[in-house]
Formats: structure tokens, C-alpha cells, sequence
């Protein structure tokens, strides 16, 4: 069994790319980072989780997705062809949501 050691937010730019169909791919901008370790403290890996609540290994993870990899694009060349056009805002119905926050 993975746990979680550290969680931290994905700068700007950072890609999943998903196989849907042998030539249909779709990426999805990166959200957060998460950094994982066996329960024994060995084995750790990052994975990174979609602005729609998937990462690679993900049991309810899109129907038929396949995740191929990670990109980066620096922000001023512009988001990668594939790029999913639901705004990123528009969560999946059983994904996270986002929350306001109240200032202290």
C-alpha cells in the first residue's frame, strides 16, 4: 500500500496526456504533484493529478484513457494541440470540486 508524503501544486505548463483511441490523444492541465513511498519508506514516485481528478493507476480515471506521459510547454508557447477545450473550472461530476476560501 502507497501513502501520501508530500502534496504541492503544479506551476503553469505542466501536461498529462491521455491515449483515447489509437490516434486521439488529450491532455489535461497538471494540477498538483503528489510525491509516493511504499509503507515501508521505499519505492517513492511522483505522479501528478489532471484538472479533472485523474493520475495514472486511477480506478475511475476517463473511460478507455490510457495516460502516456507528462509534458511540459513554457506558458508563452501557447497549450499543447490535444489540449482538452472544457475550461478547467468545469470538473468532472464525480471529481474534486473547487472551494471558496475564507480570508483569516
Amino acid at each position: 500500500m502507497k501513502q501520501i508524503v508530500e502534496i504541492v501544486p503544479a506551476r503553469a505548463g505542466w501536461y498529462a496526456r491521455w491515449q483515447l483511441a489509437p490516434e486521439v490523444t488529450r491532455c489535461y492541465p497538471v494540477s498538483l504533484w503528489a510525491l509516493l513511498e511504499e509503507a515501508d519508506g521505499t519505492g517513492r514516485e511522483v505522479i501528478g493529478m489532471d484538472c479533472i481528478g485523474q493520475w495514472p493507476g486511477a480506478d475511475d480515471n476517463e473511460a478507455g484513457g490510457q495516460f502516456v506521459r507528462y509534458l511540459y510547454q513554457t506558458p508563452d508557447s501557447g497549450e499543447p494541440e490535444d489540449i482538452d477545450p472544457t475550461p478547467t473550472g468545469e470538473l468532472r461530476e464525480n471529481g474534486p470540486r473547487l472551494q471558496p476560501m475564507t480570508a483569516p
